[in-house]
């Protein structure tokens, strides 16, 4: 029958003891008798006491679900869910943004090569039989099908691989993961040219905006304004 240190009384068992160090000498306990009473179940209803190894699980459970609802509704380091996203992007980085003319919406032979007048495109003839869907891509899909994702309501994002950096390929990889769907998808791809003027190129249906450094927030405003509402089927 084990003899309380603290009171000098006496209980027929364990679990009596546990209880009553609980319930007469809560804030005396030594840390070895916290963890005692920790993993004691007061309610002895058959369930699983709580030790601190699940208690720390639960804790790192919680955790991980509060760092998920901020990657999603657009946290640092992680991207904003179509849900999330605003009706439009911050006004200081739109008014920055270039419209440029539509050179048409014309849908040719997959395979046939187009000529564009600008790279990366921004409108023009396209394959009608294909279109890329969201990712990060290593290497560079044809500009054909992405000026056809471009009409889809996709953003496009173009990339100088000899200035991406850790930080910017996992932002990018954030976006493509969470904007997926068929009509506001979000691509990375990179650039077409070996040698491009400007390290990140931000494209959707006629509109171009170019960073020398990549910026998330500069990202998250051009999305905002712009993904989702291509000229076939706008969805925002």
């Amino acid at each position: 029958m084990p003899d309380c240190d603290y009171c000098g009384a006496t209980f027929d068992g364990e679990d009596a003891y546990l209880d009553h160090l609980a319930a007469e000498h809560e804030g005396e306990l030594g840390s070895i008798d916290r963890r005692r009473v920790a993993e004691r179940n007061p309610d002895d209803d058959g369930g699983i006491p709580l030790g601190p190894a699940i208690l720390v699980g639960l804790l790192a459970l919680a955790g991980g679900l509060v760092v998920y609802v901020t990657f999603l509704m657009g946290g640092s380091g992680g991207t904003a869910a179509a849900s999330g996203l605003p009706d439009s992007g911050d006004q200081s980085v739109v008014s920055q943004v270039q419209t440029e003319e539509s050179n048409g919406l014309e849908h040719r032979e997959q395979g046939t090569d187009i000529d564009y007048e600008r790279v990366p495109p921004t409108s023009g003839p396209h394959w009608g039989g294909t279109w890329e869907s969201a990712g990060f891509y290593a290497e560079q899909p044809p500009l054909e099908s992405l000026v056809h994702s471009l009409e889809h309501g996709a953003v496009v994002v173009y990339y100088d691989p000899a200035e991406l950096t850790p930080e910017a390929e996992e932002n990018l990889h954030g976006w493509a993961n969470n904007q997926t769907g068929d009509w506001q998808s979000f691509i990375a791809v990179p650039h077409p040219e070996e040698d491009p003027e400007s390290a990140y190129v931000l494209t959707a249906w006629t509109k171009r905006l170019t960073m020398d450094e990549y910026d998330e927030e500069t990202v998250r405003a051009f999305v905002a304004e712009y993904i989702g509402r291509g000229p076939e089927n706008p969805v925002r």
